[in-house]
């Protein structure tokens, strides 16, 4: 079944998008106001949804908030000028990540309630008149509505009832590396049953409960082949630092997961996948733990297709902070038309020194390109493909913080 954010939305009427686009300013310019005020409120009236479901630690650095009120003043820049981009991979993106979370259509009318209370509380009623409300609550509800629309089409892909995505699983094997990342590969408690198949690139979300009786959830790459009954998904271990607080979900993981042990996962979900059945060219360009995907990616070729072009770049500290060094190398010499290219800051045989830097390689003129990192290395390295010459159309972004809108949205 295909799965797709339907373009044919319906248009706001004209006398909304007039305000919408009048008001656009002056809610970007309160957006850290605003969010904030409603996740006050929200975790307030809602306690349980701050302890069992949002990423606290995302929470406490404000990455979030930011994430939703811009993903909401994107999708409506889009409405008042549709000359700007359709924010299809924006919905998709969240799309799949709701689906990963078990999120169901009720909830969007909680946040809806508890978003334009912020919105009035901070603008004031003076401003958000009843004309005011009317256009945004347009905008939200078309927004909300093609995420819904989305979701269920992805609950019936995978053959649930909405939400109903969570299994237990059994830990069958842990590997860990130099790098502080942990492999677990898990396999459904019946032995009689098998784990639902995936596309290389997608992920899971693993739910842990913590000390203090929260429930936590985190997503982590899959880094197996498709097929055969069994998920492997890496997790690095998240040290306090930098002002920002340590991972409470990797650390439990890393300290207390062991083989035999059972936790919590979904089924897999994630828009970012490639094309199983295409022969074109790929290049997989990483830094940090965002070479966990592109491991999931040479899995798969390394299994079905090993005579597919791919050049692998990854840019990191050092070969012992490079997560899955030895596997990615491993899996590309394995693949007789694959090359790997490396670039540490520490001079390291055998590798680039210094930042990646694209002119050092030669890229396929017909590639797809994957990149996945933290958000200034996909900058950077989205501004080099482009001045190389790749169309931005064959680059697919991948980023594992709450910014990624960033790198889906259209300016506002």
């Amino acid at each position: 079944m295909s799965t797709s954010v339907r373009r044919g939305a319906p248009e706001l009427a004209p006398a909304h998008a007039d305000i919408v686009r009048a008001t656009l300013p002056l809610i970007g310019a309160n957006i850290d106001a605003i969010t904030s005020a409603f996740y006050a409120t929200l975790f307030e009236r809602h306690p349980a949804l701050r302890r069992d479901l949002f990423n606290r630690g995302n929470q406490a650095q404000g990455s979030q908030q930011r994430a939703l009120a811009a993903s909401i003043a994107t999708f409506a820049g889009y409405l008042v000028d549709p000359d700007l981009p359709h924010p299809t991979a924006l919905l998709a993106r969240i799309g799949h990540k709701h689906a990963s979370l078990g999120i169901t259509a009720d909830q969007y009318q909680v946040v809806h309630d508890n978003l334009f209370a912020a919105i009035v509380e901070v603008l004031g009623a003076d401003v958000v008149t009843d004309p005011v409300a009317a256009a945004w609550d347009a905008v939200y509800w078309m927004m909300a509505d093609a995420l819904i629309d989305l979701e269920k089409q992805l609950y019936v892909a995978a053959g649930v009832e909405p939400g109903e995505v969570f299994r237990k699983v059994r830990v069958t094997a842990r590997a860990d590396d130099a790098a502080g990342t942990a492999v677990f590969t898990v396999a459904a408690t019946d032995s009689g049953t098998e784990l639902p198949d995936f596309l290389p690139g997608q992920y899971i979300s693993v739910g842990v409960r913590l000390a203090d009786g929260a429930r936590q959830l985190r997503q982590y790459s899959l880094v197996n082949a498709p097929g055969g009954g069994l998920l492997e998904f890496a997790v690095k271990r998240v040290r306090a630092g930098h002002g920002c607080p340590a991972g409470e979900v990797s650390n439990h993981l890393h300290d207390t997961v062991f083989a035999g042990d059972e936790i919590e996962i979904t089924l897999p979900f994630g828009d970012l996948t490639v094309d199983t059945d295409a022969d074109t060219p790929l290049v997989l360009i990483s830094a940090g733990i965002g070479s966990t995907p592109m491991i999931g990616v040479l899995e798969h070729l390394a299994a079905r297709t090993p005579h597919r072009p791919v050049e692998v770049l990854h840019a990191d500290h050092a070969p012992g902070t490079h997560p899955l060094r030895e596997r990615m190398r491993a899996l590309t010499e394995r693949l007789p038309a694959a090359s790997l290219d490396l670039w540490y800051t520490e001079p390291t045989p055998g590798a680039h020194l210094g930042r990646l830097d694209l002119t050092e390689v030669t890229l396929a003129p017909d590639a797809e390109v994957y990149l996945c990192g933290a958000t200034g290395f996909l900058d950077a390295a989205r501004a080099q493909l482009a001045a190389v010459g790749v169309p931005a159309e064959r680059v697919h972004v991948e980023q594992f913080t709450p910014t990624d809108w960033q790198a889906l949205s259209c300016p506002v």
